[in-house]
């Protein structure tokens, strides 16, 4: 990275007054995750403000407790399922079945069969066996094909070509779709999550186009696209604002569009990444010899019960040292709680904590709302996954 990450105390917003304003009067154990759902609900609205006439589904998987998925329903959003549990999730918080898409391409038929029978009328494929399974467990079900995005910037965790298929496929697919009883309504794409280059989504979009033109051609008028999530947030270091990623998905579509379809946008980190803050404690500062120019900091939590994001350094959170310390800091190597060696966080990344930090003493990690309780594991080490707590107005609305 060019630049470290900020000193301790820079970038604190009014979401984090309010969360630490909630630990200072209920001083949960650490570590924990504390939500502020009136935040979801805020970076949700600016999406579909900047999005007007899209359909904003929000990714339950980069959070699925059921308070912000409540707090969602009541302000109107849809949701982008990935399993029968998110589905179930998504009903249980009162959601319509009709604002429910299942965007993972790769599920069981029982899966399949689970979702239609819960009123989910809306899948995406990339391929042929998956189509198969729709006409035989969703029936007339609206689908579309997800295409492979090449050519374009990396995100900071790409997907690589997991999902997806090449443009020929797809129009393939969907005939195959349209012939078998199913209603092709369109296409649908992932740049990779937190992608920090609009342009991304003008390759994407082209490649999209080139489908819905190949399928007008066999008679099959698609009429939706699916331009996915993956709209960065500002973690250690700055992301463009939501308005910049909606002219260029805009700009995007007119280019390659003559007559724009049904845009879809399924936002995750977007919505609830800044509304989160990581509590935890230092547990031991060393060096492993006195003349290690780094010290070494172990937190209570790491890779397995929280900080899944930052293997391979890809997202590096912004930490903030909790309570008065010296000015004076030095360089750490950042570390989680168990006995695994690859629970190691930063090595690379240049952090700098302050020279007085001792074990015992809080460290707060910010913007951490997105892909932090739910990649938590069960239970590695014996260390339970990371406890919740979401408020609203400043006030405890559901916790462990």
């Amino acid at each position: 990275m060019a630049n470290r990450p900020p000193l301790p105390s820079e970038g604190v917003n009014d979401t984090v007054t309010r969360i630490r304003a909630f630990l200072d009067t209920y001083r949960p154990p650490t570590p924990c995750l504390v939500v502020d759902v009136d935040t979801v609900v805020d970076r949700y609205r600016r999406l579909a403000t900047a999005f007007p006439g899209s359909r904003v589904q929000y990714a339950v998987k980069a959070n699925p407790h059921p308070a912000v998925l409540r707090a969602l329903v009541a302000a109107g959003a849809a949701f982008d399922v990935a399993s029968p549990g998110e589905i179930d999730l998504c009903l249980a918080a009162g959601a319509d079945p009709a604002s429910l898409s299942y965007g993972n391409t790769v599920k069981k038929p029982s899966a399949i069969a689970h979702a239609h029978a819960a009123g989910v009328r809306e899948y995406t494929f990339d391929a042929e066996s998956d189509v198969d399974n729709l006409a035989r467990y969703a029936p007339g079900s609206q689908v579309s094909a997800r295409v492979l995005v090449q050519g374009g910037p990396d995100s900071v965790t790409p997907f690589g070509h997991k999902f997806g298929c090449h443009v020929d496929e797809a129009v393939r697919l969907l005939l195959r779709a349209a012939g078998k009883g199913l209603d092709p309504v369109g296409v649908g794409f992932h740049v990779g999550s937190q992608q920090l280059d609009p342009s991304a989504w003008d390759v994407a979009v082209a490649s999209a186009a080139k489908v819905f033109a190949a399928t007008a051609e066999h008679g099959v008028n698609l009429r939706r696209l699916n331009v996915g999530g993956g709209f960065g947030i500002s973690y250690s270091d700055p992301a463009p604002a939501t308005s910049v990623y909606a002219d260029a998905v805009t700009a995007a579509v007119r280019a390659h569009f003559a007559q724009p379809p049904e845009l879809v946008c399924e936002p995750g980190r977007a919505v609830v990444a800044e509304a989160g803050l990581v509590r935890s404690e230092v547990v031991v500062v060393s060096r492993k010899l006195p003349t290690d120019p780094h010290r070494w900091v172990y937190l209570d939590v790491g890779r397995y019960n929280g900080l899944a994001e930052t293997e391979n350094e890809a997202i590096a959170y912004r930490l903030d040292v909790v309570g008065p310390h010296s000015q004076e800091d030095g360089p750490v190597i950042i570390a989680g709680p168990t006995c695994d060696g690859d629970d190691v966080l930063y090595q690379r990344t240049p952090y700098r904590l302050p020279l007085s930090l001792r074990p015992g003493d809080v460290i707060d990690i910010l913007a951490a709302g997105a892909y932090t309780a739910s990649y938590s594991s069960v239970a590695f080490n014996g260390i339970e996954p990371l406890r919740t707590y979401c408020i609203s107005e400043g006030r405890l609305i559901s916790g462990e």
